[in-house]
C-alpha cells in the first residue's frame, strides 16, 4: 500500500515539476536576453575649448584647422597655394538652400536608414559643429576630431547630478520660490535609504558617487524652457561651467532619446607631401534602429566657385575631365562605383554597369592642383562629381563610402509596407584618403604624381619591363555549350571551335608572320568550355583533343618563347552538375537577406533579368581563392606560362553571411595576397579589366576599358590612368575583332599606348547559329587574319620600340587631334575626325588614322 501511494504522490508531482522547469527555462531566456542586449548607450562627444587655431607642419605642408568649426586649410610651402577644407564664402552662395548650405560648410556627410527604407542624410555642420558636439585631440603627429552628428538634446549649465552637500548650499543662495522649484525637478538618492522602485544597481552602474555621497538628479522630461530658468537659478547661485564639467564625470551620460545619434571620428596627419585623411571603423558607434549606410568624406576639400578656371579628373575610362563652370546643369551628375557592382548586392533591373577600375581624383586650379588616391576602404566606395549651378555655386569631387549594406525582405503578404535587413557590423577596415598637391594644372603632371605613389606603393613589384615589340594578346577560344536533342530531349553539349592542334597551328601562323611578343590566353579549354564547370577540378575537353595535344601545345609555346596563359573563371558556379562538389548551401555566397545569391544575365533591351537564361551562382570567398590555386596548379602541371583570370581583378564581391561574412576590402586583400603568391611561384598572370589592386602581381591587363562611358557632363577624356602605368604593365582594350568600331578602338589604342588584342576560333562562325555566343560572331581566324597581320604590321613598324617607356605627354591640340610623346621623342598623332589634318611642319595626319613622328 504505501509503495502505491508513493507512485500516486509522484504522479500528481509531474505536472507541477514540469511546470517549474518551463518557468525556470523562461527565466534563464530572459536574464540571457537582458545580458546579451543591454540598452544601447551613445556617448556624446561634446566640445572642450582648445587654442582657436591647431596646426600640423612638416617642411612641405602646413595644416591649420579652426577648433570652433573643425573645418581647416593646408598651405603648400613651396608655392604658398592653400586649400581649403569648405568653400569660404558658403553662406553668400544665392543658388543653395539652407539645407545645401549647412553641407558645404561640412567636413562630413552620411546617411542613415531605417529598417522601413527610409534614408535621411545628416551634414556634421548642422548637427555637430554649430552645436558643439566633438572634441579635438591634437598631438604632434595627427589631429583627431570626435564628432556626434545627430539631434542631440540641447545642454543647459544646470547640474544634471550633484553632491547633496553642494545642492543645499545653492539652493540656500537662491530665493524661497526658486529654490522650491527646483527641488520639485530634483530627486534625491541615498545609498542607505532607496525607495521600493530603485534599482540599485542599476543607480550605481549610472551615478558611482553614489556609493558614498548622497546626491540629486534632474527628473527626466523637464522641458527645455524650464532648464533655461534653472541654468539662470543655479548661475545667480554661484554654480560655475567649470563646476558642470567637473560633475559631468559624475554620470554616464545616456543618450536613451530615440533620435539617431552617430560617433565618426575623423584624423589627419601629414605625410611628406601628403595629407592622409582616417576614419577608423571600429570607433564608429551608432544605434541599431538607425543604421549608418554612407559616408562621405571632405565632400566639398578645393570645390571651386563660378569665377575659378580649372577642371576636375574623374577616373572613368583612362580618365575624363569635366571643367569647372561647364554649364552643362541639365545632365546628369556624375556617378560611378569603384570596381563595379558587388554581385553579394541585390537588383532587379540593369540600365548601366558604372565602374572605376582605379581608385583616383583629383582638382586643377590652372596651375596647382591634386589628386586623392583612396587607399583602405576603396572597396567600399563610388566617385561622385558635379558643376556649379545644379544645387550650389560650386565644383566638386569627392568620395562617397557604403558602410552597412542591405536587402529588401518579404514579412507577409498582409505587410505592403518595404521591409529590409541590413548587414550585422560595420566592416572592420578603416577608410584612408590620401591627397597629394601637385604644382602644376596637367593632367600629365597628375598621372606622373600618381605612378609615384604607385612605385612607392609596390615598390619591386612595379618595374619597368622590358618589351620593345607591340605587346600583342591574342585569345582561342577552345569550346562553348550548344543545346542539342537526345531523345528528343533537350540538353546541353559541348560545341568545338578551335582543337588543341589548331590552336597550335594558329599561333604556328602567327609567329611565322612575325608576330613575335605574343601573349596566348586559352579560353574555353577545360571543364565544358566557356560556359564551364566550377573548378574543383580541370578536366580538358575531349573534344578538343587528347592530353597529349594540349601538352604538344604548351610546349611549342614555350620552346618558341610565347606566354600561354590558361584562363578560367574563379569566381561563379556555372552549369553546374549534380557531381561537380558543388552544393548550393555550403559553397554559395549570401545576401544580407540570408538568401543565397544566385544570379541572372540582364537584358540590354529592357533592362530587366532574362529570366529564360540558366542561372548561376556566386561562390564564397574562400571558395573563390581555392578556385585560383586549382587554375594555378593546372598551370603548373601543363607546363604554360601563367594564369589569366576572367574575374579576379574584374569583379570583387562579399559575402554577407551572418556567420561567416566576408566584406569586399576582406575578399580584395585576400585575392591580393594570392595572386602575389601566384606570382611568386614565376606564373605570370593576365587579368580581365585589371582593377587597381592587380598591379603589383598583373602582367598583362585586357579589355582595358579605355573609353569609359559616355556621361554628357564630361568634356574630354584623357589617358590619365595609361600615363601612370604604361611601360610597367602590359594593356590593351578591347579585342579588335569583337569591337563595334575597331578602328576607333585602335585609334584609342594608338594614343593611349595600348598593345591589340584579337579573339579568335578555327571554326566557322555560322555553327554559332542558335547559340548563346553572338559575340564572337567577329572571331572567325581566316576571315580575319589578313586584316589582323596588316593592322600589326603597321602598329609594330609605328610604334614598336615605345612600349618600355614612359609617356612623357599628351595633349589634345584640336577637336578630335591628340598627340601623345614618349621618352625618346617619338610622338603619336591621333586624327578621330573624317577629314585629313595637317599639324605644324606640314605634315598631315590623314581622317581616321594615326601617324608616328620620331
Amino acid at each position: 500500500m504505501k509503495k502505491v501511494k508513493a507512485v500516486t504522490i509522484v504522479k500528481k508531482l509531474i505536472p507541477v515539476l514540469f511546470l517549474l522547469v518551463i518557468i525556470a527555462i523562461i527565466l534563464i531566456v530572459v536574464i540571457y536576453k537582458e545580458e546579451e542586449e543591454p540598452e544601447e548607450i551613445i556617448r556624446v562627444n561634446e566640445y572642450e575649448a582648445l587654442d582657436n587655431k591647431i596646426t600640423l607642419e612638416n617642411d612641405k605642408l602646413k595644416f591649420v584647422m579652426d577648433s570652433s568649426t573643425t573645418q581647416f586649410l593646408v598651405t603648400v610651402k613651396s608655392t604658398g597655394k592653400t586649400w581649403y577644407s569648405n568653400p569660404q564664402d558658403a553662406d553668400e552662395d544665392t543658388i543653395a538652400l539652407s539645407t545645401d548650405i549647412d553641407n558645404l560648410k561640412s567636413t562630413l556627410l552620411l546617411t542613415y536608414s531605417t529598417i522601413n527604407g527610409v534614408d535621411t542624410l545628416y551634414n556634421n555642420y548642422k548637427y555637430s559643429m554649430s552645436t558643439g558636439l566633438y572634441n579635438i585631440e591634437a598631438t604632434n603627429d595627427y589631429v583627431k576630431v570626435y564628432y556626434s552628428i545627430g539631434e542631440v538634446e540641447k545642454e543647459y549649465i544646470a547640474p544634471r547630478v550633484i553632491s547633496a552637500k553642494r545642492m543645499e548650499e545653492l539652493l540656500s543662495n537662491m530665493s524661497h520660490t526658486n529654490a522650491n522649484t527646483v527641488e520639485q525637478y530634483y530627486k534625491k538618492y541615498d545609498i542607505n535609504n532607496l525607495g521600493k522602485k530603485d534599482d540599485k544597481n542599476e543607480l550605481l552602474k549610472q551615478y558611482p558617487i553614489l556609493e558614498n555621497e548622497i546626491i540629486y538628479v534632474i527628473r527626466d522630461g523637464i522641458k527645455d524652457n524650464l532648464k533655461k530658468k534653472f541654468e539662470t537659478y543655479f548661475s545667480d547661485a554661484g554654480y560655475t561651467e567649470k563646476e558642470y564639467a567637473e560633475e559631468k564625470e559624475l554620470y554616464v551620460i545616456d543618450s536613451s532619446s530615440t533620435k539617431p545619434v552617430f560617433n565618426i571620428n575623423m584624423e589627419y596627419s601629414l605625410d611628406d607631401s601628403d595629407l592622409v585623411v582616417e576614419i577608423c571603423k571600429d570607433e564608429i558607434e551608432y544605434k541599431e534602429d538607425y543604421p549608418l549606410l554612407t559616408l562621405n568624406v571632405l565632400p566639398f576639400f578645393g570645390a571651386a566657385g563660378t569665377s575659378e578656371k580649372g577642371y576636375m579628373l574623374v577616373p572613368e575610362g583612362g580618365g575624363s575631365i569635366i571643367h569647372f563652370n561647364n554649364g552643362k546643369t541639365v545632365q546628369n551628375s556624375y556617378y560611378s562605383n569603384m570596381y563595379g557592382w558587388d554581385m553579394a548586392q541585390g537588383r532587379t533591373s540593369l540600365v548601366h554597369e558604372t565602374r572605376n577600375d582605379y581608385g583616383v581624383y583629383g582638382i586643377s586650379n590652372s596651375e596647382e592642383s591634386f589628386i586623392c588616391m583612396l587607399e583602405e576602404g576603396a572597396a567600399y566606395a563610388s566617385i561622385q562629381a558635379d558643376i556649379s549651378g545644379r544645387i550650389n555655386s560650386y565644383n566638386y569631387v569627392n568620395a562617397s563610402y557604403s558602410i552597412l549594406h542591405r536587402e529588401q525582405c518579404d514579412v507577409a503578404d498582409k505587410y505592403n509596407g518595404e521591409m529590409f535587413v541590413y548587414e550585422q557590423s560595420i566592416p572592420e577596415e578603416d577608410i584612408v584618403t590620401r591627397y597629394r598637391f601637385i604644382n602644376s594644372g596637367g593632367y600629365v603632371d597628375l598621372a606622373n604624381a600618381y605612378h609615384d605613389y604607385l612605385e612607392e606603393k609596390y615598390g619591386d613589384k612595379f618595374t619597368e619591363n622590358d618589351d620593345n615589340d607591340v605587346p600583342v594578346a591574342v585569345e582561342i577560344i577552345g569550346a562553348v555549350d550548344k543545346v542539342g536533342q537526345v531523345l528528343g530531349v533537350p540538353v546541353s553539349k559541348t560545341l568545338e571551335l578551335t582543337t588543341y592542334q589548331e590552336a597550335t597551328k594558329m599561333i604556328e601562323t602567327l609567329r611565322a608572320n612575325g608576330v613575335t611578343n605574343m601573349s596566348v590566353k586559352l579560353s574555353g579549354w577545360m571543364n565544358g568550355g566557356i560556359k564551364q564547370t566550377i573548378l574543383t577540378d580541370v578536366h580538358l575537353i575531349k573534344e578538343l583533343g587528347r592530353k597529349k595535344d594540349f601538352k604538344s601545345l604548351t610546349s611549342y609555346a614555350t620552346e618558341n618563347g610565347i606566354n600561354i596563359y590558361l584562363d578560367g573563371v574563379t569566381n561563379y558556379a556555372y552549369n553546374n552538375k549534380l557531381f561537380d562538389s558543388f552544393f548550393i548551401f555550403k559553397d554559395a555566397a549570401t545576401l544580407a537577406s540570408k538568401k543565397k545569391v544566385e544570379l541572372l544575365d540582364f537584358d540590354p533591351i529592357y533592362y530587366g533579368k532574362q529570366e529564360w537564361m540558366d542561372s548561376y551562382y556566386l561562390l564564397k570567398p574562400e571558395l573563390i581563392t581555392k578556385m585560383m590555386v586549382n587554375l594555378a596548379d593546372a598551370a603548373k602541371t601543363y607546363k604554360a606560362a601563367g594564369v589569366s583570370f576572367r574575374d579576379i581583378g574584374y569583379q570583387l564581391s562579399a559575402d554577407y553571411s551572418q556567420k561567416h561574412l566576408v566584406s569586399r576590402q576582406q575578399a580584395e586583400n585576400e585575392q591580393i595576397k594570392l595572386l602575389n603568391k601566384i606570382s611568386d611561384l614565376n606564373l605570370g598572370i593576365m587579368t580581365n579589366k585589371g582593377n587597381d589592386y592587380t598591379l603589383g602581381a598583373t602582367d598583362f591587363i585586357t579589355n582595358m576599358d579605355l573609353n569609359g562611358s559616355d556621361y554628357n557632363i564630361i568634356d574630354e577624356t584623357v589617358p590619365f590612368y595609361q600615363i601612370a602605368i604604361h611601360g610597367y604593365v602590359n594593356y590593351a582594350g578591347e579585342a579588335l575583332n569583337l569591337v563595334g568600331d575597331n578602328q576607333e578602338e585602335l585609334l584609342k589604342s594608338a594614343e593611349y599606348g595600348a598593345g591589340l588584342y584579337f579573339t579568335f576560333m578555327e571554326a566557322d562562325t555560322s555553327i554559332l547559329q542558335n547559340t548563346c555566343y553572338t559575340q564572337y560572331y567577329g572571331a572567325s581566324f581566316d576571315a580575319w587574319k589578313d586584316n589582323m597581320l596588316t593592322i600589326y604590321q603597321k602598329y609594330e613598324k609605328n610604334l614598336g620600340g615605345t612600349f618600355n617607356q614612359r609617356i612623357t605627354d599628351h595633349e589634345i591640340i584640336d577637336s578630335g587631334i591628340t598627340v601623345t610623346t614618349y621618352e625618346d621623342g617619338t610622338r603619336v598623332y591621333v586624327n578621330y575626325n573624317y577629314e585629313d589634318y595637317k599639324i605644324a611642319g606640314g605634315s598631315i595626319v590623314p581622317a581616321r588614322d594615326y601617324l608616328v613622328i620620331r
